[in-house]
């Protein structure tokens, strides 16, 4: 006999039914391990890199990438010079034009015999198993996926019902060609990162380097490849597939093939790409060391121990003595940071720290967890900016971009003008605690200059920097067009979009 109430069955009913179809992602499935290829001398990028190891011994090459075109053609220049392995590891995938030209040239260079291996995050990869899975078919294509959750059932169920695993997420982003030049930095795969949306601009930042530097990329792509949590894509192959990757590529329309072509010639006849292959522009020497979070990151308690990447960008930092550069989408200090923050500046160090506004930003809930710490940060002596989402109102200002509006995704850190740090770590609980994040910390005050000087000189049109009045509330200062503008509330940002940070209130700190 049923011994719960009849008016409570139906709910017991529902929740069973719920969770009967949530399930952990294939953790255990088997994986062969497999690493980075180093016979490439005999490629062409090896005999091009060792030519300029000549003329630089001990160093590596670095070159900026802060336009999104030239980021995307610099991806695609590499992939068609691959001759023995490509290397991608992100934190996310999107079906977009980016996605689609990404992986056709993948499809390429395993055409010509290359080995590609394609690491990529579960979660916020909205590329389709079977697209992923058709991909993967190549014989020359591995594609796993990192921490995958369960396929049964309802997607947001399988990630509630196992959510202490499937809430820590790789966020590395790198891709590795012939483990001789590599391109590491913020960007994902997706159209919003190299400027193919017309209507939003994420003002982001990549770095080419070769040499050494790509070597240690390799090893840390490696760490990533082979771990528990990166799942063979052919474990979500389903026995019944009725398509297969010929036919699938037979299936492209010609409109298709059409735009993804002319995306292609942009992007790789963008003026910087033809430069770096016509080496008409120069590397900049340097030494580099490259930092990442271990993945067993994401299967033990926060701890310094686990927290490699901002220990070590702590000690950077703190031991800095004239100038702390930070550009961060996200930025939680806590109350630890407060005071961190505040040792710094008190040793006498220009702090200048720019983030998202309300209006700009992507994640609403972030910017509610920054708020509260702003005048804290102030207070400690920080000079603290936020961007502009864009220049409405004014014509001239308006003519320096050509989208609706911006958001800041760049993670950067420049240190004495000698120093730059170029990554995909975001100062937020989530990277600092609960993601796995990578980057390199690149020793050469030329480069640090010239990115220090770029930087102050866009930041008076391109930002409000946010101080408090005489009465201690916040103002927000800023240059648009020929005038100085002052604001007292959240510039640029509506009313919905206010309303939705104060109900972000509630959410706990330490997820965002």
């Amino acid at each position: 006999m049923n011994n719960f109430p009849a008016s409570r069955f139906p709910i017991w009913q529902l929740l069973l039914l719920l969770s009967a179809g949530c399930a952990t992602g294939p953790i255990d499935y088997p994986r062969t391990y497999t690493e980075v290829i180093t016979d490439t001398a005999d490629t062409r990028l090896s005999r091009e890199v060792a030519a300029w190891e000549q003329t630089h011994p001990g160093f590596s090459g670095f070159y900026p990438l802060s336009n999104g075109t030239d980021a995307f053609g610099a991806r695609l220049a590499l992939i068609d010079q691959a001759e023995r392995s490509i290397d991608a590891q992100y934190f996310l995938m999107k079906p977009d034009s980016a996605g689609f030209v990404f992986a056709a040239k993948l499809l390429e260079a395993a055409d010509r015999g290359v080995r590609v291996r394609f690491l990529l995050d579960d979660v916020f990869t909205s590329v389709d198993d079977r697209s992923l899975i058709l991909l993967d078919e190549h014989p020359n294509i591995e594609v796993r996926l990192f921490n995958p959750i369960g396929r049964l059932g309802i997607s947001y169920l399988n990630y509630a019902f196992d959510f202490s695993r499937a809430n820590r997420r790789m966020h590395n982003k790198s891709l590795t060609i012939d483990n001789q030049i590599t391109i590491f930095g913020g960007r994902n795969i997706a159209d919003e990162y190299f400027e193919l949306k017309t209507e939003t601009e994420f003002r982001d930042f990549d770095m080419l380097a070769m040499g050494s530097v790509a070597e240690e990329m390799s090893k840390t792509f490696d760490l990533f490849w082979n771990h528990e949590y990166s799942v063979p894509m052919e474990a979500f192959d389903k026995p019944n597939r009725k398509e297969d990757l010929a036919s699938a590529r037979a299936r492209n329309s010609e409109d298709e093939v059409a735009t993804a072509t002319a995306i292609y010639q942009r992007a790789v006849n963008s003026r910087l790409v033809r430069d770096l292959i016509d080496d008409r522009v120069a590397a900049f020497p340097a030494t580099g060391e490259v930092i990442t979070d271990d993945p067993e990151k994401l299967l033990n308690k926060v701890s310094p121990d686990q927290q490699i990447l901002v220990t070590r960008m702590a000690e950077v930092v703190a031991n800095a003595e004239s100038e702390v550069v930070v550009v961060t989408p996200y930025f939680i200090p806590g109350d630890s940071g407060v005071e961190f923050w505040r040792s710094v500046v008190d040793k006498g160090v220009r702090v200048v720290i720019l983030t998202n506004s309300l209006a700009s930003t992507n994640h609403i809930p972030v910017h509610a967890g920054y708020a509260r710490y702003r005048h804290d940060v102030i207070q400690a002596g920080v000079e603290l900016y936020e961007m502009r989402v864009s220049a409405t109102g004014a014509a001239e200002a308006r003519q320096e971009s050509n989208f609706d509006s911006v958001t800041l995704h760049t993670k950067a850190v420049m240190v004495d003008r000698h120093l730059t740090f170029i990554g995909s770590l975001n100062l937020d609980p989530r990277s600092i605690d609960i993601n796995t994040e990578m980057g390199v910390l690149i020793d050469t005050p030329d480069l640090a200059q010239a990115l220090a000087e770029l930087f102050f000189e866009r930041l008076p049109r391109s930002t409000y920097r946010v101080e408090e009045d005489e009465n201690g509330k916040l103002i927000w200062r800023g240059i648009i067009g020929e005038h100085e503008v002052i604001e007292t509330s959240e510039p640029q940002a509506g009313k919905w979009r206010r309303f939705k940070a104060f109900l972000s209130r509630i959410l706990p700190e330490s997820q965002l």
